[in-house]
This record gives structure tokens, C-alpha cells and sequence, in this order.
């Protein structure tokens, strides 16, 4: 299966369980794997045949700084339904949502959530 992958995308969002999350805000990154065929895109030279991923930015970036949530679960999957729901020949999203700062006690590079749907 072909794929588009759009890594790092940093984010500043008010989600979390938390009210001070709710409050203050902080820093989300969302890794994005798009698959579906390319071989018509690519044959044909042809962004039509594929998915812009100027406007799946566009789309991530406005649920990520958007509406809260309380988990990164649901952000996750409102972004992977979003994308399917727009998408039609988006075969599979594999959705990433890094929360560098959660709120946990102890010393921790990342908490990320990873759904595929």
C-alpha cells in the first residue's frame, strides 16, 4: 500500500482532563500516515488522483487548536474520522498524537496515543 506521511506537526491546543490543561494550554505534535493508491498521482502527475497534504494540515491544524477535548484518545479520532469522512480514497489513517507535557509525575520524553483506522 502506497503512503503519504506527515510527521511533526506542532500544535498549541487546550485539550486535557485537567483544568488548569484547559487554562494554560499546551503543545501537541500529530504524525499522520495516509494510505491509499498512488499510482494514478503518479502516472498521471496528477494531485487530483491523490490527497493534498497542504489541506490535511489545514484540517489536522484546525481540530488540534480547535474545540477541546479531555483525551488525546478522542483527538485522535476525531482527526482519523474527519480525514475518512473527507477522503473517500483514503484506504487507512494511522494517527499519532504526541503530549509531551502531560501532567505526570516523573521524568518522561513523551505520552503519545497511536490509532489506525
Amino acid at each position: 500500500m502506497d503512503r503519504i506521511t506527515i510527521e511533526g506537526m506542532e500544535f498549541f491546543g487546550y485539550h486535557g482532563a485537567l483544568p488548569e490543561e484547559g487554562r494554560l494550554g499546551q503543545r501537541f505534535i500529530i504524525d499522520l500516515v495516509l494510505q491509499l493508491s498512488l499510482q494514478q498521482a503518479g502516472q498521471n502527475d496528477d494531485l487530483g488522483q491523490s490527497i493534498n497534504y497542504a489541506e490535511v494540515y489545514q484540517q489536522v491544524r484546525e481540530l488540534a487548536e480547535g474545540k477541546p477535548v479531555r483525551t488525546i484518545e478522542a483527538l485522535a479520532e476525531k482527526i482519523a474520522s474527519d480525514l475518512k469522512t473527507k477522503y473517500s480514497r483514503l484506504e487507512r489513517v494511522i494517527v499519532t498524537v504526541h503530549k509531551p507535557g502531560a501532567p505526570v509525575p516523573g521524568i518522561f520524553r513523551d505520552v503519545a496515543v497511536t490509532l489506525e483506522r
